[in-house]
């Protein structure tokens, strides 16, 4: 079920937030969600215990990470790619990549529940910002990750040579996090 702001995708329990921008001389003003729509769409019960933000440098990707909670992302500011990989092992579709194209022409939110990865890729020429409210407290040891240029998932990335950190360098393969799913 959707609503008019809330959308579904083609992966079940991802959600695209699209609430309508109201703009005038001094800027604009946006309501990115309002939980009572995210949680009859998403029929998840969220509730935010903490908030995120998150500053990236042009060429920068980060992900793709997969902790143990719901989150509804916003990028703020910046021109993103965002791949979400389901890995939800029992799902219909378990291994599908859906990707998203965010700048001020589009500027959406993302609803993501656990059992999805997620990454993001700056592609402007510009910092990127993203802030994202989570379920969770984040206490360092949920750090289960897949490698960004894993062959299975095809991710066809935007850019060549992404600024990664070590933690990401070092990500497991989608294959070797479940290779049950690859016998």
């Amino acid at each position: 079920m959707e609503s008019k702001n809330v959308k579904t995708t083609s992966i079940p329990g991802l959600l695209t937030l699209e609430r309508p921008i109201f703009k005038d001389e001094r800027g604009f003003f946006r309501e990115v969600f309002h939980l009572d729509e995210l949680e009859k769409v998403s029929g998840i019960k969220f509730k935010a215990i903490q908030m995120n933000h998150s500053h990236s440098l042009p060429g920068v990707l980060r992900g793709i990470h997969a902790e143990e909670w719901n989150k509804v992302i916003y990028p703020v500011n910046g021109k993103v790619f965002i791949a979400i990989v389901d890995i939800r092992p029992s799902s219909p579709t378990f291994g599908k990549v859906e990707t998203f194209h965010v700048d001020d022409n589009n500027r959406i939110g993302l609803f993501i529940p656990n059992g999805l990865a997620n990454s993001l890729c700056v592609t402007g020429d510009t910092p990127a910002d993203y802030i994202y409210l989570v379920d969770a407290y984040w206490d360092g040891t949920d750090t289960r990750a897949i490698a960004f240029d894993d062959p299975d998932l095809k991710i066809d990335w935007p850019i060549k040579n992404p600024v990664i950190s070590q933690r990401d360098k070092n990500n497991l393969k989608f294959r070797d996090l479940f290779p049950d799913k690859f016998k």
